[in-house]
């Protein structure tokens, strides 16, 4: 008997708990705009953060409910930007691509190993263990995990180095996400020379580790009619607003880690 009393007390339980909870769920709900479903199914739905946004379905949100752009979405392109501008009456304004700079030069004939590393072949696994298997420490660990992210086949592995097809690359930045060593940044389109290293250490140190290292001789700083480029903690940085892609910056660089940007 006392069996059977509990098992109806915990019936009735279960009905009054389930009959509270729909009456919730009808009379707190919180209306949603149904334009930011669709809104939503017209981003690209990578949730790549490019916008500045955790997700689209975030960033989906803010359009309807804050007073924000139209045109962040750079993986949607300026076809997704428009439907979204006309959807929500605003004026439509053009979408500006961005595309990954990779900061290093050292590939598997240039840079020097320090060790046989024989764990998990991923960039992140390889970095917890003193900083990698390569001497240099600053530039790119080479087991592509920024391929590993991208939806578009806008990478490859050349030589242990990440190359780029800008004509696939939609600007998500999942790549930059992805790299333990923050090689990978984003800017926009410029046509200038590039110093593709990231290692500020000394010269010397910097020859011994990477024959494609930046070593600060200033030769690149001396021959620029533009005075684009400077030394900076034993590092050479290029202005890209000076820069002009003469060119005469990479004819006499020695570690030849400057090239023109294709991008």
């Amino acid at each position: 008997m006392s069996i059977i009393l509990a098992v109806v007390l915990m019936t009735v339980i279960g009905l009054i708990c389930a009959t509270i909870l729909v009456l919730a769920s009808k009379f707190m709900a919180t209306k949603v705009d149904e334009r930011v479903m669709q809104i939503s199914k017209l981003l690209p739905g990578i949730n790549c953060g490019a916008c500045g946004f955790s997700s689209c379905d975030a960033y989906a949100h803010a359009l309807i409910y804050d007073v924000i752009p139209a045109n962040l979405c750079i993986p949607g392109g300026n076809d997704v930007s428009k439907v979204i501008s006309n959807m929500l009456g605003v004026q439509e304004e053009s979408i500006t691509m961005i595309y990954p700079i990779i900061y290093c030069s050292g590939d598997n004939t240039s840079r020097v190993l320090k060790m046989d590393y024989k764990g998990v072949k991923k960039c992140a696994a390889a970095k917890k263990l003193f900083g990698g298997q390569n001497a240099c420490t600053f530039g790119c660990l080479g087991f592509g995990d920024c391929l590993a992210v991208c939806r578009y086949d806008a990478l490859c592995l050349d030589s242990g180095l990440p190359r780029l097809d800008s004509e696939k690359c939609v600007g998500c930045t999942l790549c930059h996400e992805a790299c333990p060593n923050d090689v990978i940044k984003f800017s926009r389109p410029s046509n200038s020379a590039i110093v593709k290293c990231r290692n500020t250490e000394k010269g010397a140190v910097v020859r011994k580790k990477c024959t494609s290292g930046c070593i600060a001789c200033t030769r690149c700083v001396k021959v620029c009619p533009n005075e684009a480029i400077k030394i900076d903690d034993n590092l050479a940085y290029i202005d890209f607003a000076k820069c002009d892609a003469c060119g005469k910056c990479i004819e006499v660089c020695n570690p030849k880690c400057i090239s023109i940007r294709t991008a």
